[in-house]
């Protein structure tokens, strides 16, 4: 009976978009019997809501309607976007929640909203939020100049702290420092990308807590360092990479225009001092948080709205609320204007994630039902090839291509699942699949700016000082340009 609360649990997870540690926790905790067949039962129900073989594909209009309006309104309509960019979001949310209700009654309409606000998108949000407050609370001083060699050794830094405290606290730590060291250069646009290349997306390859992928997998069975064992070669071949390219083209730049105009950067002063220290004893505490919703668990909860809550994820939210309260009260003044620290980044990833999270539900369901569903022809090219063994380099690409644009964590899972699901096989026997699965949900993250949510935070930063960051086809021109040809060998390397 537990075993199939759990199974219904994992199938919620997955069929409602679950994108953080919460609907993590939810699909691999261990519940009792009784309360769990409760639980289960329960959640089952709604997930005949989104039966995603019965979808129809023009379900995800309203999902392409919120891509590309990020991609298209800011740039033909660029003070309207900034004004109105949450009630956009809000009207495409709308655009699938009415017609949703019509076609299958207010009541599910409903019970699929408070899912994805209550279940999926609060803890989101609460996460980041956190993170967001305490790393903004940390400020680096002294005479840092952004020459290639000290913009190349921040970027390398940043890719090794990812796997450490999370792609979002390494770039929330980082980003504002190195604007700062780069404010007198003409040419710091491509700082910016390759920093969301390296330090956003590539560098949290290697633990579980790097990316909310990888947390899945270690939920549902994976050790925590396997990813660190078997991906290590390949993340410092995609990193390395990146680090090379970034120093060649900033050395050229560099010499180009930006030598003469900041001479003193060329004698780079390193005694520098941080603001905030406090802040970093508080990271520490929110990432035992987050590994304790995944390690407790008590098997039981309550529900709200009809959505079951557990007491560790209850928990570690509002852990992670009174820390960035202790961390704003804790910081001085001084340390947050220092830091140019303001809301609008935040509130802008809030907005419009809030209509990415509603819209993307029946995606991932029509995923999900495999093929069943509407992209069965995807589905069908992922299955095993015709010697019976998984194609790694298509699970790679297709587990890749599609956390680009849907978020990564709840695709991790859809491929996971379609690959075996059992941790224990793929570790062993799948692990070329798994280590496959993996990279292609962190690295290409990296693709465009909603295929990780630290990449918009870092583009609105940049944008608030002063940064002309690329539109959303323009920094697609740039990974296009970029990480397409190392993802390409990295493929031959070590998928092939």
């Amino acid at each position: 009976m537990a075993r199939d609360a759990r199974a219904a649990l994992a199938l919620a997870a997955s069929g409602f978009c679950c994108t953080n540690a919460h609907a993590f926790a939810q699909a691999s905790a261990p519940v009792n019997a009784q309360a769990g067949a409760h639980v289960g039962a329960h959640i089952a129900a709604h997930v005949g809501v989104l039966d995603g073989a019965a979808l129809s594909a023009l379900w995800a209009l309203p999902f392409a309607g919120m891509l590309l309006s990020i991609a298209f309104v800011p740039l033909l309509a660029t003070a309207f976007w900034h004004r109105h960019f949450g009630k956009i979001a809000a009207a495409w949310s709308l655009a699938f929640l009415a017609p949703f209700a019509l076609a299958h009654g207010s009541s599910a309409a409903f019970a699929l909203f408070a899912h994805a606000l209550i279940g999926e998108y609060l803890p989101f949000i609460v996460l980041l939020g956190a993170l967001y407050t305490i790393a903004g609370g940390i400020c680096v001083y002294g005479d840092l100049r952004g020459s290639p060699r000290v913009n190349t050794a921040m970027l390398a830094l940043g890719a090794v702290l990812a796997s450490a405290m999370g792609t979002t606290g390494a770039a929330m730590l980082l980003i504002r420092p190195l604007l700062r060291a780069n404010e007198g250069r003409r040419h710091n646009v491509h700082v910016v990308v390759f920093f969301i290349f390296l330090v956003a997306n590539a560098g949290g390859l290697l633990t579980p807590l790097g990316d909310p992928p990888l947390f899945l997998g270690f939920l549902n069975g994976v050790s925590f360092f396997w990813t660190t064992k078997h991906l290590a070669l390949p993340m410092l071949f995609v990193c390395g990479v990146l680090l090379l390219v970034f120093y060649a083209l900033d050395a050229w730049c560099w010499r180009r225009a930006d030598a003469a105009r900041a001479p003193a950067a060329a004698s780079v002063e390193w005694n520098l001092a941080l603001g905030g220290k406090a802040n970093f004893v508080l990271l520490a505490a929110l990432v035992a948080l987050v590994l304790m919703s995944g390690v407790w668990r008590p098997g039981t909860g309550f529900a709200i709205a009809g959505v079951p809550v557990q007491w560790q994820n209850l928990l570690r939210d509002a852990g992670l609320v009174a820390l960035a309260v202790v961390s704003l009260t804790c910081t001085s003044k001084r340390a947050r204007a220092d830091n140019g620290f303001e809301w609008a980044p935040i509130v802008e990833v809030a907005k419009l994630f809030a209509g990415i999270f509603v819209t993307i539900a029946p995606v991932i369901a029509m995923l999900r039902a495999g093929e069943a569903g509407a992209f069965a022809p995807l589905v069908a090219l992922v299955n095993a090839a015709p010697d019976g063994r998984a194609n790694a380099a298509t699970y790679f690409w297709a587990t890749g291509l599609l956390s680009s644009f849907l978020d990564n964590a709840p695709t991790y899972l859809v491929f996971f699942n379609l690959a075996g699901g059992e941790a224990a096989t793929l570790m062993t026997h799948g692990a070329r699949t798994l280590a496959a699965i993996s990279a292609g949900a962190v690295w290409m993250g990296a693709l465009t700016y909603i295929g990780n949510a630290p990449n918009f935070m870092v583009k609105a930063i940049a944008q608030s000082r002063g940064v002309r960051m690329p539109g959303f086809f323009g920094y697609l021109g740039w990974s296009g340009a970029v990480l397409m040809p190392v993802f390409l060998a990295a493929t031959w390397l070590f998928f092939t």
